[in-house]
């Protein structure tokens, strides 16, 4: 970033500093020693998204990351109100069901395949010398089928702890620097003018609270794990408890009443926890809710020993067959998903019409979208690992299908939803086609006018259609959203479809339509092996690339930058999602330019390169009024409305950016058409200077010329600063700024810079 190998940390700490080269340390106390030029310094933040290798375990992660998502891609309102709030609680309900659909799957390995069905079965036992000490045969104290259910509970209750763990370490590590004090907060009142005589208005990620939620992610995470716990004991004491029902034991029966009854108390106290309260961005809220911290993961895990105590109560006459009872929870799930997506979808359209912006993704609908696919990702997790296990432990046959099926198998609804994948993708080979076809159309139509703006002596065919296939290949990322809409329409009618199945049959695919005729059943058969398979060496893929990106640097580095949008946004809705690098970034880089600024009352360019666009963008954000209007935004290959602006239009769009621009002295952005993440920003302020700058010549030379004898590269998203317009719209925004800033003896320019 600095072009320089002799650099020096000025501020900061291994995981993210501040540096410039070694001669420019002493710039400020030595004016005399440096050049008119101005002062390069780098905020490094790569650590912060694909530092050491237990990063990559966060691929694990990915469901609560897409839902946390879909929390902060509400449509634009221009204010609060019900409606918003109502948004935001039905997205932390999708992310509590989550939770609980994880842990569920956790059980349904653990207590139902390994210690219900495999421990229960003499010959599955007899391949599996390990569980012997489980087995009805051996009759030892492990062999009742409660005592063998609170053992397994170990292994989902040490997930729900280890989830719990993780979540407030990496708050520990991640978000939990205070955000710059500022004199000047939403309670104080707001400057009168901004720079251009606009009345100013605070944006949301301008607000004192918005990167500090450490109140709300405290109650989330206990929330959350009480859930997880609940959900354990739900499945250790509802069999144990139906048992006694049938049994005919009065006294045990009440006692299983009993805990059923103080597990469905405790339920509601988790939801209602949740659904109690948002997010305070107006003002750092230091407080933390001890009563839900503290008490109800304790109360959840006091619940879930005794119900193991429950269940390990002497029963000789229990014996286990089939499945373990309660399968139909899975079922539950995922309906209740599907409805809260839809519930989510009709708010999300009411937000909508109020503001009508055109360029929102799916009008509106991109939030519930991306929570319909969080559930579709957690759904194919939830199936891939059980789906995996019951072929482990059943050799060579295939669980659900009878004949010599060692064990049950999983739930049906996990065959019946992996049966539909490939019906999926069937679907999706449409729109995919479509998109190669209109590609290779765009291609050959851009082909006369790059050689109309080169103007070649002798025109090349072949790097003309390098230009135009690169420039084609960058527009697909438009018609993202569209794709995203298809692929979670098909996915919510598939599973209600595949919920239908399950439940009208009680019986796989392959068997629920067996003697409907040879075609239909050969198709029946043919999507549930293939789903099957689909769904077990993905999720296998999964686990694969995330150990490669253990061990591998590269490889560890791309699923970082794949992070980079995921973990902007802070733990809204899930508190088990990867934690947001912007909550140390944004206050990092505020903090420096408000410290830089008032102590030398200079001039400063912030330039930001893709996501450090936006970083830089929302560290402006933060900055008191007198400081940012000795500030300059310099931006290139940003993603800030073509990404953001599109999907989060609350916090991007058309209004936000306006107000941006505003805010700042002067802002410039540079943009090429051969760029697939980075645009333009689309403000029009009519007498003001523009914003955007593009799309710049990408190559900078169509062929050999005596400046460029080798033929140059076309570059896409990277190295602007290779390009000469960087130089040129940096000296031309610190000329601006130096208008209308009294210069001192002593003051310098800096550029600070924060590249991907």
């Amino acid at each position: 970033m600095l072009g320089d190998p002799r650099i020096a940390r000025v501020t900061g700490d291994v995981t993210a500093a501040v540096y410039r080269r070694t001669e420019d340390v002493g710039a400020e106390r030595y004016p005399q020693h440096h050049g008119d030029g101005p002062v390069r310094e780098a905020y490094c933040w790569s650590n912060l998204t694909s530092g050491n290798g237990s990063r990559a375990l966060w691929l694990l992660l990915l469901p609560f990351m897409v839902v946390n998502l879909a929390h902060w891609m509400r449509p634009g309102t221009g204010g609060g109100g019900t409606a918003v709030r109502l948004y935001g609680v039905v997205v932390r309900l999708i992310a509590l069901s989550l939770t609980a659909l994880l842990t569920a799957a956790a059980c349904e390995v653990a207590l139902d395949l390994v210690a219900w069905q495999c421990a229960g079965a003499a010959e599955c036992v007899g391949r599996r010398s390990w569980l012997g000490f489980l087995s009805p045969g051996q009759g030892g104290w492990w062999s009742q089928p409660g005592r063998r259910l609170a053992l397994a509970a170990l292994l989902p209750t040490a997930l729900v702890g280890l989830l719990w763990y993780l979540s407030n370490r990496t708050w520990s590590a991640y978000e939990s620097q205070r955000p710059l004090d500022r004199e000047q907060t939403d309670d104080a009142p707001a400057p009168e003018t901004d720079p251009t005589g606009v009345p100013a208005v605070r944006p949301a990620l301008g607000r004192p609270g918005f990167w500090y939620g450490r109140r709300l992610v405290a109650r989330l995470r206990a929330a959350h794990t009480a859930a997880g716990f609940l959900t354990v004991a739900a499945a250790v004491g509802g069999a144990a408890a139906r048992y006694d029902r049938s049994a005919g034991d009065p006294l045990s029966a009440a006692t299983g009443r009993f805990l059923e009854t103080g597990l469905a108390l405790c339920a509601i106290v988790v939801v209602a926890v949740v659904c109690r309260r948002g997010r305070s961005e107006r003002r750092l809220d230091n407080r933390i809710d001890r009563a839900a911290t503290s008490f109800l993961p304790a109360t959840a895990l006091a619940l879930l020993c005794v119900t193991c105590v429950y269940a390990s109560w002497s029963r000789p006459g229990w014996v286990s067959s089939g499945a373990l009872p309660g399968e139909a929870v899975f079922g539950v799930l995922v309906l209740g998903q599907a409805l809260l997506v839809v519930v989510l979808a009709g708010v999300a359209l009411g937000l909508h019409r109020r503001t009508s912006d055109p360029r929102t993704t799916l009008r509106g609908l991109g939030g519930p979208a991306v929570a319909m696919l969080a559930c579709a990702l957690g759904g194919v997790m939830t199936g891939g690992v059980a789906q995996r296990v019951a072929d482990w432990l059943d050799g060579p046959a295939t669980p659900g299908m009878g004949g010599t099926s060692l064990v049950e198998g999983p739930p049906v609804l996990l065959s019946w939803q992996a049966s539909v994948i490939p019906v999926l993708l069937l679907l999706l080979l449409v729109p995919v086609l479509w998109l190669v076809v209109r590609t290779a159309r765009r291609a050959r139509r851009l082909g006369p006018g790059i050689e109309a703006e080169y103007g070649p002596a002798h025109p090349d065919p072949g790097r003309t259609r390098q230009i135009a296939r690169t420039m084609a290949t960058a527009a697909l990322t438009d018609s993202a959203p569209r794709i995203v809409g298809l692929v979670s329409g098909a996915t919510l009618f598939l599973g209600a479809a595949a919920v239908a199945g399950s439940w009208i049959s009680g019986q796989v695919p392959g068997l629920a339509l067996d003697g409907a005729g040879p075609l239909v059943e050969s198709v029946a058969g043919a999507a549930q092996a293939t789903g099957s398979w689909l769904i077990g060496v993905g999720f296998i893929l999964f686990v694969t690339w995330g150990r490669r990106a253990y061990r591998d640097v590269s490889a560890r580095r791309t699923i970082g930058i794949l992070w980079d949008v995921g973990t902007f946004w802070p733990r809204a809705a899930h508190p088990f999602a990867p934690p947001c690098y912007a909550e140390r970034a944004v206050p990092d880089l505020s903090s420096r330019m408000c410290a830089w600024t008032g102590s030398t009352r200079g001039r400063l360019v912030i330039s930001g390169h893709s996501q450090g666009s936006v970083l830089a963008a929302a560290a402006v954000w933060q900055l008191p009024d007198a400081a940012r209007r000795q500030v300059a935004l310099l931006t290139y290959g940003s993603p800030i409305e073509r990404l953001y602006g599109r999907w989060f239009p609350a916090y991007f769009g058309p209004g936000p950016l306006q107000d941006l621009h505003r805010s700042v002295h002067c802002w410039r952005n540079l943009w090429r058409a051969t760029d697939p993440i980075g645009g333009p920003v689309r403000i029009d302020e009519g007498g003001s200077p523009e914003v955007d700058r593009g799309p710049l010549r990408d190559p900078l030379v169509y062929g050999r010329t005596v400046a460029h004898p080798l033929p140059e590269p076309v570059l896409g998203h990277s190295d602007y600063q290779a390009d000469p317009a960087f130089a040129v719209e940096r000296a031309a925004l610190l000329d601006r700024l130096g208008a209308a800033l009294p210069r001192q003896a002593t003051g310098k320019a800096e550029t600070l810079s924060g590249d991907l």
